[in-house]
C-alpha cells in the first residue's frame, strides 16, 4: 500500500531522469566576418546511464540543414562547429542535435536523439 503514495511521483521522476542538458558556450551576437561562418560551442550532458558515449554524433541545425560538430580535443562533452549566415542576412536561428545509441535490455543498442532549444544568432556590423 505504500507504493500508492509514490505512484503520482513516477511521471515526474521519469521526466527528470532522462532530461539532457545543453549549455551554449558562445554569444548570440557576433560581428560580421568575411567567410559568413560563425563559431558555436555547446556542452552536452545526459544523465542517461545507458548512453554509449562512443556513439555520439553532434550537429548544429540551421534552416533544416544539419552541419556536423566536432568534439573539443581537451574537454569532455564539449562540441564546436560553425553556423552559416547569408551575407545579406542579419542573423539566423539554430539548434543543437545529438544522435546516440543507448544500451537496451536483451537487445542490440537502440538509437536516440536529443535537441536543444532554438537559439537566435544575430550578426552585427556592416
Amino acid at each position: 500500500m505504500i507504493w500508492k503514495k509514490f505512484l503520482p511521483l513516477v511521471p515526474v521522476l521519469l521526466l527528470t531522469g532522462c532530461a539532457s542538458q545543453f549549455t551554449r558556450l558562445t554569444p548570440l551576437e557576433q560581428p560580421r566576418n568575411p567567410n559568413n561562418l560563425y563559431p558555436v560551442e555547446v556542452q552536452f550532458n545526459s544523465p542517461e546511464q545507458a548512453m554509449r558515449p562512443d556513439s555520439v554524433k553532434a550537429y548544429v541545425q540551421v534552416e533544416g540543414q544539419l552541419y556536423p560538430l566536432r568534439p573539443e580535443p581537451m574537454v569532455e562533452n564539449r562540441w564546436e562547429g560553425f553556423v552559416p549566415v547569408s551575407p545579406t542576412s542579419d542573423g539566423t536561428e539554430f539548434r543543437f542535435k545529438f544522435d546516440y545509441l543507448y544500451n537496451a535490455f536483451g537487445s542490440e543498442p537502440k538509437p536516440a536523439s536529443a535537441s536543444s532549444p532554438l537559439y537566435e544568432l544575430k550578426v552585427i556590423g556592416q
